[in-house]
């Protein structure tokens, strides 16, 4: 939401210390003693930019030392000395960066983005001195070649195989000039990725839309006319209509507005953020990325950067990437012309003749869907309120695994005041976690959904530190009644953050270098969890009419049980389309002259024979997953997982029993709770007692 200049600077201020009217006490920096807080939480209102500068500072120093103090220890490399060492080091970076990091996300402000600017290259030189340092590459390779003679446990031994890992594709091996020219590439390549992603909430939160005339939002619920209103207001224009290109102000646009004007404008506005050649144009900084990570993936030994970053995942090539998404590729293609000629039709019956067009996609569809189906998701809408939708996520929980939830919003420090805090307890009664649920759009937050955590799961001194876990996403926000109405999209959304969200509270490792799991397994348990989100029984415990009280009734679940496979060729060919174009992106051995991502994107997905009408779910330059870095080569991992949670559902099904509680044991120890102490598949056949098969995700698409 957009504020106006006095406002805005006051609600960034706001933003900085955590949200809350109070003033930072005057105290010392609060990172460098034990939070004095319920469960150990940073006390948000507290902390200034100040305290964050000075304790990543301090962090790196102190994580220096400790490596100093490995290096020069007389004693001959053990495991103890050396690996868990270095290990257990940076405690104090790490609980910085564990506050900072997801605020920086979620309430982001000028100060906050100037204070990523300048640390971004130190934390790259400070990685960089960790993991290209001879004498302790030295002695941890010194312990991992000698593994097969000491008596180490499953997680001991992945632990060691990781960081071994890590200093070898970190460049440990390469000479003193390579390791200079790989110092360099990684600082350019996180200052260029940093400068995107500021790009890219820049260019969402101030793009907009607006409409003179009332008549312009025929056939927009009442709930985003008023939303509108309100933002234009904010905005300095009273009496228009304004929106920006966070998808609950945009996506009602184009799914309902008649005003085929008003949807190109929103289409176009939201599909080339980043590409508007502005201040805030991204299509320079994604090119030289590009080139950056090819030159680095050459230096490390590899073809391509997709070599490089699929070494370690469960594709392990890109060939099998492609392989995958090629298999899915032609049937939604297939599908999506099908959906076209309803649009077309749909056209039709209006009396209309011309050829649709992107912004006439969503539109259009939702008339052939209702037409089909005579399903309206508006009335679908009036029986998903939020805080309704939780509790039937809270009761999916309950029964697979026995948590309960209480809330301790007011009890515990909120950096947030919409976030709601929750208390985790297990079956037995035991904390588990605490959960924040942050579920608004606001000016500070970047666009999408995701889970992160202002403290993972860990041991000290063998008593396990429960994990604090934030799943932030991007909701509709409450009407004028103070209800916040979700779409069906934006429930599955709600119960596949909550399933990372569920991977984080049940994880139970000893060392934080086995907690991870392949970049293509992580979606699994996300991705499982939508499989809840609209069976029959469990709308039965959420899906009640936000006035009335009235539990959804049956003929409508079983409209959209029929009608929840349709327009999955639209949205299958959109995410394939981005995965595809990612891929292409980094399977390049030599960048073209004077490389134009846009062009090369439109050019790669035309020889595929993408219809004219979708675009790909991300543009490059407002590609976040791939060009701010996490999901580099790696947006495939959606579709390689869905394979696995598809197949990993008819688990459940195949019993009769969506609770089955033998099932949910399996899943829970082979899957939730380990970390990475395996692979994926080892963990995954030792859930399901196979290998994963396609034909299920197939079924799930209607393909």
């Amino acid at each position: 939401m957009k504020f106006k200049k006095t406002i805005l600077m006051t609600a960034l201020s706001l933003a900085l210390c955590g949200c809350s009217t109070q003033q930072p006490k005057e105290q010392g920096n609060p990172f460098f003693s034990e939070f004095d807080t319920p469960h150990g939480i940073a006390p948000f209102a507290d902390i200034t930019i100040e305290h964050y500068r000075e304790g990543m500072l301090k962090g790196m120093e102190e994580q220096k030392a400790e490596i100093e103090a490995i290096i020069n220890n007389a004693e001959e490399a053990t495991f103890e000395n050396t690996i868990v060492a270095l290990d257990q080091s940076g405690q104090l970076l790490r609980k910085v960066r564990g506050t900072f990091s997801p605020l920086s996300s979620s309430n982001s402000n000028d100060e906050f983005r100037a204070l990523q600017k300048e640390m971004s290259p130190l934390s790259s030189a400070h990685n960089d001195d960790i993991y290209l340092n001879e004498k302790l590459f030295a002695r941890v390779k010194s312990v991992y070649d000698s593994r097969e003679s000491l008596s180490l446990t499953a997680e001991q031994a992945k632990v060691l195989e990781n960081i071994y890992d890590r200093f070898v594709n970190s460049g440990a091996e390469l000479n003193d000039e390579e390791k200079a020219r790989l110092r360099e590439l990684n600082k350019e390549i996180s200052m260029l990725q940093l400068e995107f992603s500021q790009n890219l909430l820049h260019e969402t939160n101030n793009t907009f839309v607006v409409a003179e005339n009332v008549d312009e939002l025929k056939g927009l619920p009442q709930a985003n006319i008023d939303a509108a209103a309100k933002m234009a207001e904010e905005n300095g224009q009273p009496g228009k209509w304004m929106f920006n290109m966070q998808r609950p102000s945009c996506n009602p646009v184009l799914q309902y507005c008649e005003n085929r004007e008003l949807r190109r404008k929103v289409y176009e506005a939201y599909y080339n953020r980043g590409n508007q050649n502005n201040e805030h144009d991204s299509k320079e900084i994604c090119a030289r990325i590009v080139a950056l990570r090819l030159e680095k993936a050459k230096l490390m030994g590899y073809e391509n950067y997709a070599q490089m970053a699929l070494k370690d995942r469960m594709a392990s090539t890109p060939e099998a990437v492609y392989d995958l998404l090629m298999q899915v590729w032609e049937p939604a293609v297939a599908k999506a012309k099908e959906e076209i000629e309803d649009i077309r039709a749909e056209i039709r019956k209006e009396g209309k003749d011309f050829e649709p067009a992107g912004w006439d996609y969503m539109y259009y569809l939702d008339k052939a869907k209702k037409a089909k189906f005579a399903v309206d998701e508006e009335e679908i809408r009036s029986y998903l309120e939020i805080n309704n939708v939780m509790q039937g996520i809270f009761h999916v929980a309950n029964k697979l695994y026995g948590l309960t939830f209480k809330e301790v919003t007011g009890e515990v420090p909120a950096y947030e005041p919409t976030a709601k805090a929750f208390e985790v307890i297990d079956r037995d009664g035991k904390l588990l976690a605490i959960f924040y649920s942050d579920n608004f759009p606001r000016e500070s937050k970047r666009a999408g959904a995701w889970c992160t955590s202002f403290r993972p799961q860990s041991y000290r001194n063998g008593e396990r530190i429960i994990p604090i876990v934030v799943n932030s996403c991007n909701m509709t926000l409450p009407n004028s009644e103070g209800y916040a109405l979700q779409s069906i999209d934006n429930v599955e959304t709600l119960f596949h953050e909550f399933g990372h969200a569920l991977h984080n509270f049940m994880r139970d490792v000893q060392y934080s270098s086995a907690s991870g799991v392949e970049r293509d397994f992580v979606e699994l348990p996300s991705q499982i969890n939508e499989h809840w989100a609209f069976e029959p029984e469990v709308l039965a415990v959420y899906a009640k009419h936000y006035k009335t009280g009235e539990v959804i009734p049956m003929e409508l679940v079983d409209k959209i049980q029929e009608s929840a496979k349709y327009g999955q060729g639209f949205a299958t060919v959109e995410y394939i389309a981005a995965s595809l174009s990612d891929m292409d992106l980094h399977v390049l051995t030599e960048i073209p002259e004077n490389l134009n991502v846009m062009d090369f994107e439109a050019e790669g997905l035309a020889k595929r024979g993408i219809p004219s009408q979708i675009l790909p779910r991300y543009r490059m330059t407002n590609f976040s997953h791939t060009m701010g870095g996490g999901y580099t080569a790696g947006y495939y991992s959606y579709m390689w997982a869905e394979v696995l949670d598809a197949d990993a559902f008819e688990a459940f099904a195949e019993t009769g029993d969506i609770f089955n509680q033998e099932v949910a044991a399996k899943f829970l120890n082979h899957v939730l709770t380990p970390g990475g102490i395996e692979d994926g598949m080892t963990m995954y056949k030792k859930f399901r007692g196979r290998e994963p098969q396609i034909d299920a995700l197939l079924r799930n698409r209607g393909f």
